[in-house]
């Protein structure tokens, strides 16, 4: 017999308290997933804060890596992600070495990338072919990989990171889009690796224009994995932390979200006063969705799906977000 929702949040809560437990919620998760959360925010943002919470588990619900970063940040208390399979495509796109995963197709996604998965060479490749270059890796990446790196950023940093390093030229990894948004923003030489978001990078130019053509006196708050012709025509390019901050605090009253739709939960939430429109309605990540209230319940009444980042691979990726930390 199916569990009504009021019952399924009921026994969340009861189980919550019993295992001393806290619920992490990414901004693109379903909305009722996020209205059971402690905390609700970005990835990293998130992982910060439970690591400062008196608790023993950790709930995430968003994707792997996510996790592992929380497992990365909190080694002493038990991270469960809810739907294990819930992975992220772009922080797959590269890896540390051989061998390679098999790049997947994304439907609807009407662009298809002219490469194969999606480079000849790995994370090592790269490094050995840019000898003494500093590695910069987005957050949205497999631990291994930060572990891998020299420092970390968040998609609201990056331009502080790569100017508060000393080399001339850095290797920025693994979205093409928010690597070239980084390199117009500074005068240091980004090499970028050829990875990408399929929900950001779907957006074209022309999507930009209809829409502000649809919606004239919105502004369009673009997130800069997004194609750099669209942030072109972006009032405001920024992070979903920063989306949430600026809609709140401009005097507009309506927006055009150039991020995945999951974020318009908490903007409505949060702006009752105010309208929002997507950029396209299909920003959607199909992993993002595949937590479920009844994934959450069976996560913390089985203590399953447990996400541990082995100390090997945890102390350097540790070394990597603490660098950006101190910034």
């Amino acid at each position: 017999m199916t569990m009504k929702p009021e019952k399924i949040k009921e026994e969340i809560f009861a189980l919550k308290e019993k295992t001393n437990a806290i619920i992490l919620s990414h901004n693109y998760q379903r909305g009722e997933v996020q209205d059971i959360a402690d905390f609700v925010g970005d990835s990293l943002e998130l992982s910060k804060t439970a690591s400062t919470i008196d608790c023993d588990v950790i709930v995430f619900c968003g994707v792997h890596f996510m996790a592992e970063s929380a497992s990365i940040l909190s080694p002493d208390k038990t991270v469960l992600l809810p739907e294990l399979d819930a992975g992220c495509p772009m922080a797959d796109m590269i890896q540390v070495s051989l061998p390679r995963k098999v790049w997947k197709t994304f439907p609807g996604y009407e662009v298809q990338p002219s490469f194969v998965f999606p480079h000849e060479f790995t994370l090592r490749d790269i490094k050995a072919k840019y000898p003494g270059v500093p590695v910069v890796a987005y957050v949205n990446t497999t631990a291994d990989v930060k572990a891998e790196s020299d420092i970390c950023c968040t998609s609201a940093n990056v331009v502080k990171i790569i100017e508060s390093l000393p080399d001339e030229k850095v290797i920025c990894i693994p979205d093409r889009n928010l690597s070239m948004w980084a390199a117009k923003n500074t005068k240091k030489q980004v090499i970028t690796w050829d990875g990408f978001c399929h929900v950001h990078d779907r957006v074209t130019k022309q999507d930009a224009i209809r829409t502000k053509q649809e919606h004239p006196d919105a502004i369009l708050m673009a997130h800069p994995e997004c194609r750099p012709e669209v942030l072109e025509l972006a009032d405001h390019v920024t992070s979903t932390s920063g989306m949430l901050r600026f809609a709140k605090a401009s005097d507009a009253k309506e927006f055009i979200v150039g991020t995945e739709i999951g974020i318009m939960h908490r903007l409505k939430k949060e702006n009752a006063d105010k309208i929002f429109y997507p950029l396209r309605r299909d920003m959607i990540c199909p992993n993002m969705k595949k937590t479920t209230l009844n994934s959450v319940l069976t996560a913390l009444r089985e203590m399953k799906n447990v996400i541990k980042v082995p100390e090997e691979i945890r102390i350097p990726a540790k070394r990597a977000l603490d660098r950006m930390l101190m910034i």
